[in-house]
């Protein structure tokens, strides 16, 4: 696709502590700004540390174009491509951009919030 970006990348931790001490933030949640920031990054790193414990081939990505349309995480295993977005809290009007549904057809493409981020961090 014309209107994607070819080169970007997002820098994970292993430990939501880490990055807390990186950039120096060690308040509360509930004061926090970048919940979301850190529930991604939560949800990447168990998501890496089960895929590495099993033993489990997938290539890892995420999706952006020029539109500002963005999908959180994919992943690639026998061809097939799943593609998750992450929120902090569930949304019922969370839709993954048609574009990229449209050109990339995933097996499946779910929204992973605090009621069923489980069923993701277990999923092989």
């Amino acid at each position: 696709m014309r209107n994607e970006i070819k080169k970007s990348r997002k820098i994970y931790f292993y430990d939501n502590g880490i990055r807390n001490a990186v950039i120096k933030q060690f308040n509360p949640l509930e004061l926090r700004q970048d919940k979301g920031e850190l529930w991604e990054n939560y949800l990447v790193s168990e998501r890496f540390k089960l895929i590495s414990y099993k033993k489990h081939f997938a290539s890892r990505f995420f999706w952006r174009n020029h539109n500002q349309q963005e999908i959180d995480y994919l992943e690639e295993a026998n061809r097939e491509i799943k593609a998750f977005e992450f929120k902090w809290r569930e949304k019922k009007a969370n839709k993954f951009p048609k574009t990229f549904i449209e050109q990339y057809k995933p097996k499946m493409n779910q929204v992973i919030h605090q009621d069923n981020y489980l069923d993701f961090v277990l999923m092989v």
